[in-house]
Order: structure tokens, then sequence, then C-alpha cells
């Protein structure tokens, strides 16, 4: 699974990265790596970008950028 195929609520950590792409390479600066937690707060109305909750900010990100990111899920705390 990739964090392009979580849904809004989903939470997920990052278990690995195909860092091949300039553009993932850059996201990795940012703080998506590998242990890092997320949380899906949706997409736009065609689901393209997508947003995320990292380290508590709002993440932005492209459809095709997110399929470089293979998650496992975390189960919601309620």
């Amino acid at each position: 699974m990739t964090l392009a195929d979580l849904k809004r609520g989903n939470r997920a950590r990052i278990c690995g990265i195909d860092a091949a792409e300039q553009s993932v390479q850059r996201l990795m600066i940012m703080g998506l790596v590998e242990g890092a937690e997320l949380e899906c707060l949706g997409g736009s109305l065609g689901g393209d970008p997508m947003e995320f909750l990292l380290y508590g900010s709002a993440l932005s990100l492209r459809r095709s950028d997110a399929q470089h990111f293979r998650v496992i899920s975390i189960p919601v705390a309620t």
C-alpha cells in the first residue's frame, strides 16, 4: 500500500521509499522518511493533490509523488 491509497482519516507509517525521483528526495528533506507517521486529511475534488498531517503540519502531495512512499496502516485511536 502507498500514501496514494489512503482515504480521509486513515493513519499510516512510512515503511519504504522509492527515492529515484528528485521530487521524492525533496519530500524526504521535509520529513517524509521511514518511520514517519501521517494522517490522510483528504484531497481535492478530483483526488489530486492529497493532504496529509505530518508532525502537526498539513502537507499537500501530488498523487504521483505519494505513490513512491510505501506505508503500513496504523489503527485510529478512539
